[in-house]
């Protein structure tokens, strides 16, 4: 588990962050909090097979599908996914050497999260990557 201080660093060095999972529904979680972490600088690359726009960038189908030059550019993997299927996203983002990986609140998968750590990234799980900005970035 992250200390406050480890989550407020990994936020504030962070620019970058692919959302797996992401909705066009302004409703929806998986797509209210990536829009606000971009009001606040970060830029978000979303990524979800049904392609198109979101939130004024392309839509990638998956990480993979991600051009190389952008890919390296990614902080941080915010993952909007069941904890049963985050395993095919997280084994993306050990391969595109991705240095974190975040399971949104509601999310945890310890056995992938193990895995993503043996190859030297930084887990956080069940926790949602706004209210930690607003938290310990913010202070709100």
């Amino acid at each position: 588990m992250a200390t406050p201080e480890e989550l407020k660093a990994i936020l504030e060095k962070a620019r970058t962050i692919a959302v797996v999972g992401i909705s066009r529904d302004p409703e929806k979680p998986a797509h209210d909090v990536p829009r606000r972490m971009q009001a606040h600088g970060y830029r978000i690359i979303p990524v979800n097979p049904a392609g198109g726009e979101i939130l004024g960038e392309k839509v990638y189908p998956s990480l993979d599908d991600i051009p190389e030059e952008l890919v390296r550019q990614v902080d941080i993997v915010d993952i909007f996914r069941p904890s049963d299927q985050v395993g095919p996203h997280v084994e993306a983002a050990i391969r595109l050497h991705i240095p974190v990986v975040w399971l949104q609140l509601g999310i945890r998968n310890d056995q992938w999260a193990e895995k993503a750590r043996q190859a030297g990234l930084t887990v956080i799980q069940d926790t949602c990557i706004w209210v930690a900005y607003r938290t310990y970035v913010l202070g709100q």
